[in-house]
């Protein structure tokens, strides 16, 4: 598949869910409870409420083939823009070596910008389940040994779905095009995860996820953390995770911190 088809049928599939769906509220109440795409690799399946910035921030640490790597600052911002609409900017990243001699590389990794249309809630008949479909771009602007150099478009689709007062389910269904040895390098990437909620500010997760490429091997990884919510707007996170195959990190730890404002006021 070509990178102009793949942008296109992103296009035109954002286009076409997001005029069926149904959106009778502009976003989440502002005074709701902050909801976050960290600490998982998962992403919330709603959007920040309309007129809300959000920051997402964090630090993580990788270890690869016994040699160990950083990156910070993790930056997510996500803009409450219109009916049920964010728009999206990943910051770059910096990854630092820890190594004299390792595959880790020094630098800034390439920025990245998109759009979050939330089509769920579903009708009842259909479980309740909230969905959202985010295309994202990733621009060739990052240092010379971290880019891709390429142009590399992707498109996740999250869901979740309450079981319980207490327990929740969620995933998502993810599609990159990455650019690698400059070959774009077409991938899937399922994820399931169950969160508890422990107390009314604290919560827990357990997640699966895996990355299917078309050339190379697939990626297992399992990771579990927690998130405690000090005020409905803030939110602090803790996790970690295992690679359970040869292609995946074999473990990663980090941390970060959230913060959500109003902007401007919603109509």
């Amino acid at each position: 598949m070509s990178r102009c088809t793949l942008l296109l049928l992103l296009t035109i599939s954002a286009g076409c869910l997001a005029l069926h769906a149904q959106t009778p509220k502009c976003g989440a109440d502002p005074a709701s409870t902050i909801a976050t795409d960290r600490p998982q690799i998962t992403n919330s399946s709603i959007v920040v409420p309309c007129g809300s910035l959000q920051f997402e921030n964090g630090f993580q640490e990788t270890t690869a083939n016994a040699q160990h790597g950083y990156d910070l600052p993790e930056t997510s911002i996500r803009l409450g823009f219109a009916r049920k609409t964010e728009l999206r900017l990943a910051v770059p990243d910096y990854f630092i070596n820890a190594e004299t001699t390792s595959t880790f590389a020094n630098g800034f990794s390439d920025l990245v910008l998109g759009v979050k249309q939330q089509l769920g809630p579903t009708p009842k008949r259909f479980g309740s389940i909230d969905l959202s479909i985010i295309p994202s771009l990733s621009l060739p602007s990052g240092s010379n040994v971290i880019s891709s150099h390429g142009y590399d478009p992707s498109v996740q689709l999250p869901w979740s779905r309450s079981l319980s007062k207490n327990w929740t389910a969620a995933g998502q269904l993810s599609l990159f095009d990455p650019t690698q040895l400059s070959r774009h390098n077409l991938t899937g990437q399922p994820s399931l995860y169950f969160d508890r909620q422990l107390t009314a500010p604290m919560d827990t997760y357990i997640e699966y996820s895996g990355d299917f490429p078309q050339r190379g091997g697939p990626e297992h990884i399992v990771d579990f953390g927690t998130a405690y919510k000090p005020s409905p707007h803030q939110q602090l996170d803790l996790h970690c995770g295992f690679g359970l195959s040869s292609a995946a990190p074999s473990f990663m730890i980090g941390f970060g911190y959230s913060v959500r404002f109003q902007a401007f006021r919603s109509k």
